[in-house]
């Protein structure tokens, strides 16, 4: 057992008795909570390998992104946070911590969770200011490039083979969740950064397991999470660019694009990797000013006095 699983082991434990002694809650309210607490904690372990006490925002953002990637309702999305929240609010009140981490992370709205965009001014000032230079530089907005072209998580962007490159078909293989397998076109663009990478500032695998493996760490590694994370939220700050920005916001942005650009809504599912069109829907909220464009142009009466 490693350290981190030892403190997941220490610290649920203090938290359950806590809420069943001295919140006195009742056992099925309990469970609810625990049961929560223990999806967190298999997302967190899994995929980051950290204990609680290491645990920070966007972590926390990944978890509630993740949810939602799943298909889980909005109430479900809401609730899961909520009881995240009150196993750090408890950390907090034992002095544990000085501060929690899913304090800026908002909860889910119950009418609709929209997903947050870049426009495409946005996304290419990020593109332009990074600097390219340095192999370490063009890897970065090679990554980014993907993210957005492409639609990735960012799952599925670290753990890209080289072998999943059909780039002569015009098109690269995604191992999404559950190991569902999709196939996913990309841009000529998208394709020659990718080729130019691999050719001239890809470096040397640290091992055999990162062989096959596209984007390295400057040891040859496969990248981790985080890491992308904290090159996006470099990348955004040298555009000038204040707000937050995760991976999943470029492949928010993939989506909603695309629809703005005529695509078909079932045709993004697919590309999304999405088991159910309700997850995917709800990027047709996201662009009121393109859905009355659409009401003028094609509807009787929006054509007779939508336009002089």
């Amino acid at each position: 057992m490693t350290q981190a699983e030892k403190e997941w082991d220490i610290y649920s434990g203090k938290y359950r008795t806590y809420i069943k002694l001295e919140r006195g809650l009742a056992d099925n309210t309990v469970e609810s909570y625990m049961r929560d607490l223990r999806r967190f904690r298999r997302f967190v372990t899994e995929r980051y390998r950290l204990s609680p006490l290491d645990v920070d925002a966007a972590v926390v953002e990944d978890f509630m992104a993740s949810l939602f990637e799943d298909g889980a309702e909005k109430s479900t999305q809401g609730r899961t946070l909520s009881g995240v929240n009150s196993f750090y609010d408890f950390l907090l009140r034992t002095d544990v911590l000085a501060k929690s981490p899913t304090e800026f992370v908002a909860h889910p709205k119950t009418r609709h969770v929209l997903p947050d965009t870049l426009s495409v001014g946005k996304i290419d000032a990020i593109l332009d200011a990074m600097d390219v230079s340095t192999g370490q530089g063009y890897r970065n907005r090679t990554m980014i490039e993907m993210l957005y072209s492409c639609g990735l998580r960012v799952s599925e962007l670290t753990s890209l083979h080289i072998s999943d490159l059909f780039f002569d078909e015009g098109f690269i293989r995604v191992l999404g969740k559950g190991s569902k397998q999709r196939l996913v076109p990309v841009s000529d663009r998208c394709r020659m950064q990718v080729e130019t990478y691999l050719r001239e500032y890809r470096g040397r695998p640290g091992d055999e397991k990162s062989a096959d493996t596209v984007f390295l760490n400057r040891h040859g590694q496969k990248l981790s999470r985080i890491m992308v994370f904290n090159i996006i939220k470099a990348a955004v700050a040298a555009a000038g660019i204040d707000r937050d920005v995760s991976p999943h916001t470029f492949r928010h942005s993939f989506a909603t694009h695309l629809l703005q650009g005529g695509a078909n809504i079932r045709q993004v599912q697919e590309l999304l990797g999405h088991e159910s069109i309700a997850t995917t829907e709800i990027y047709t909220h996201l662009d009121t000013g393109h859905l009355h464009r659409t009401l003028n142009e094609n509807h009787p009466l929006g054509k007779r006095y939508g336009r002089k």
